[in-house]
């Protein structure tokens, strides 16, 4: 935005604004039609007495409609399919994610009240709550994008908003081959296992594609079995599955709605008859509701996890179970052993790029550890002149448990 379209902004906005606020009657709910038709006579009557050029008039329209029906200034950058992220610091500081690059974006909130006043239409039609007694929430986006709120007391420096937008077509297995996140030949291994049910686990850090490939991975079930998708705010984009249940936590309120949290809904849905449980990210005690699950009969469940490598997520577990309840470390990784088949780890590199980092096999313990496969590695091969990073991911052994490939006649000794 320029220095003209700032100015038209600061001067006139906040006058129309509450003018066209108090001609809409709160009493009723009242439709974006009607809110668009006292919006256009308002700015009549501002041309009445001012000479603005046409230009001038639809941004203003533009912008109010956004301000008094929408999420204000933050609307334009939700419509914009190329921003992945919008991080609010406060009223003044809005950072943006554009094609794998942060930058400060030029906008800014008028007040912290405004702020304040977005995020409680946001949490709101996620039938959340945030305050100063409850000031941290996850919610999400009629568009899917994923919401979370950090408010005072907790946040020092005013009310945080951070937003993930994820593309409105689901990013495919075939999409992840193009960018280069995974190769051909391992998409084609993982699409066996899935098919056969082996039971994956997806790790990764923050912003490394869990939840994306973890979707990818969700095309690969065949469309005749039941699934059901656990996850803290809906964001699994999952197609093709006609016998598809999605379940939702949701937190407890002032107006006494209980807590249903992510170990309440895995154990709600081992009694709705499922093929496959797909849990969206495990954060605690849950993880050990998981493990139960997939050891009684769900075979091909899925589930991601925050890890540095598919070795730092079994230790991470074994510590989320831990969360759960009191049980001796050798139980659990008994546990762990026999639910867990398949580790898929992800991550961001140097040069912003996502890739799949290993695959590796849960062979079982031996003395009391855990024993790895590593099927697949990515291997690095240095860098292009433009600071990019040149590698692929190897095949670097061959797969010890195959009875579920053979149960489901995909055992191929030269390729598994």
């Amino acid at each position: 935005m320029d220095e003209s379209e700032l100015n038209l902004y600061d001067n006139r906005f906040s006058i129309l604004k509450e003018e066209i606020i108090s001609r809409i009657d709160m009493s009723r709910d009242v439709s974006d039609d009607e809110i668009k038709d006292i919006i256009k006579d308002t700015i009549y009557e501002l041309r009445q007495k001012e000479n603005i050029s046409l230009a001038e008039r639809e941004e203003l329209f533009r912008l109010l409609f956004y301000e008094v029906r929408r999420l204000g200034i933050l609307e334009e950058l939700i419509a914009d399919n190329s921003v992945t992220e919008i991080m609010v610091n406060g009223t003044n500081d809005i950072f943006i994610e554009k094609n794998g690059a942060i930058s400060k974006w030029d906008r800014h909130f008028e007040s912290q009240e405004k702020l304040r006043s977005v995020i409680q239409q946001i949490v709101a039609k996620s039938n959340r709550v945030v305050n100063e007694a409850s000031p941290i929430v996850d919610a999400r986006l009629e568009n899917g994008a994923r919401v979370n709120v950090v408010m005072n007391p907790v946040a020092i420096n005013g009310p945080i908003l951070t937003i993930r937008r994820f593309p409105d077509d689901p990013i495919t297995m075939k999409d992840l081959i193009a960018f280069s996140s995974v190769t051909a030949e391992a998409a084609e291994y993982l699409q066996k296992l899935v098919i056969s049910g082996y039971n994956i686990f997806v790790s990764g850090g923050t912003g490394s594609g869990k939840t994306t490939f973890l979707n990818a991975l969700s095309e690969y079930i065949p469309h005749d079995e039941r699934v059901i998708t656990i996850e803290d705010s809906a964001e699994l984009q999952i197609k093709g599955i006609d016998n598809l249940v999605k379940l939702e936590t949701r937190n407890a309120n002032v107006e006494g709605l209980k807590e249903i949290s992510i170990r309440d809904l895995i154990k709600a849905s081992l009694r709705m008859r499922p093929d496959r449980i797909i849990v969206g990210e495990i954060r605690d005690g849950a993880a050990l509701d998981f493990l139960s699950a997939a050891n009684t009969g769900h075979d091909g469940s899925l589930c991601t996890g925050h890890a540095n490598s598919a070795k730092d997520m079994l230790s991470r577990i074994e510590t989320m179970v831990l969360m759960g309840m009191d049980l001796p470390l050798s139980a659990i990784r008994r546990q762990m052993a026999s639910a867990i088949d398949i580790i898929i780890h992800l991550g961001r590199l140097r040069d912003r790029s996502r890739k799949v980092l290993e695959i590796t096999e849960l062979t079982g313990l031996s003395n009391g550890e855990f024993t790895l496969n590593p099927l697949f590695s990515f291997i690095e091969e240095g860098e292009t002149k433009h600071g990019l990073i040149k590698g692929s991911l190897k095949k670097t052994g061959k797969l010890s448990y195959i009875e579920k490939l053979q149960r489901h006649g995909l055992y191929d000794k030269n390729s598994v």
